[in-house]
């Protein structure tokens, strides 16, 4: 059965549009698209596909429950199978990762557990690591813990600056988001603990892909 998926971004969207790209490998179909910012550039990639949208601005609710209870019904609206959060630039709360638990997944710039939270190029540069890269993983009320579902690593260069490294890791996320994406609509994934274990692969927990250069 194909599986609906309700997508949520804050910005240009580029996960967005790869998801979209690979539709046709995934048993899955992007239903609506949910920006917390008017000008998100993400929207238009799914108004080009006739793909529902809509927008409900971060900015201007004062209380976060409010703006979750909010964006929770704009999301069970499309009664999605999946919902993902691919660049989408705001904490959620217990309530609303409650309500979609089990079935909201996360797309983050680093190998988690290091480098959790924001400016995550930044700070493996700093610390000169050698690898870095993208974790997609479930979504629970602590931020950034939830049970790994995939990584990819990818070489941290000498000549490498922010920018550089981020479009590395940009690439990486886009194939790997899509992976993901696949492996949960053809109900390939098991959740014990915090444990993932994908069906069919000799990986558990925080399968990580080939690195790429």
């Amino acid at each position: 059965m194909v599986k609906k998926i309700c997508v949520l971004i804050s910005g240009r969207g580029s996960n967005l549009l790869s998801l979209l790209d690979a539709q046709g490998e995934i048993p899955g179909h992007v239903v609506r698209v949910i920006a917390n910012r008017a000008d998100a550039a993400g929207l238009k990639h799914a108004e080009e596909r006739g793909i529902e949208t809509v927008v409900i601005p971060s900015k201007d609710f004062t209380e976060r429950d409010l703006f979750d209870q909010v964006l929770g019904d704009a999301i069970a609206a499309c009664v999605p199978d999946l919902v993902v959060l691919a660049g989408f630039m705001r904490i959620l709360g217990k309530k609303i990762v409650g309500r979609f638990s089990g079935k909201m997944i996360n797309i983050h710039p680093a190998l988690l557990p290091s480098y959790p939270g924001l400016h995550t190029h930044q700070r493996a540069l700093a610390d000169g690591v050698k690898w870095h890269g993208c974790t997609v993983h479930f979504v629970t009320p602590d931020v950034d813990v939830g049970p790994i579902i995939g990584q990819t690593a990818v070489p941290v260069l000498s000549h490498d600056d922010e920018e550089t490294l981020a479009a590395r890791v940009l690439k990486a996320e886009h194939r790997l988001l899509a992976d993901c994406v696949r492996w949960y609509c053809e109900d390939r994934l098991t959740v014990r603990g915090n444990a993932v274990l994908l069906r069919n692969s000799v990986s558990i927990a925080d399968a990580v892909q080939q690195p790429q250069g």
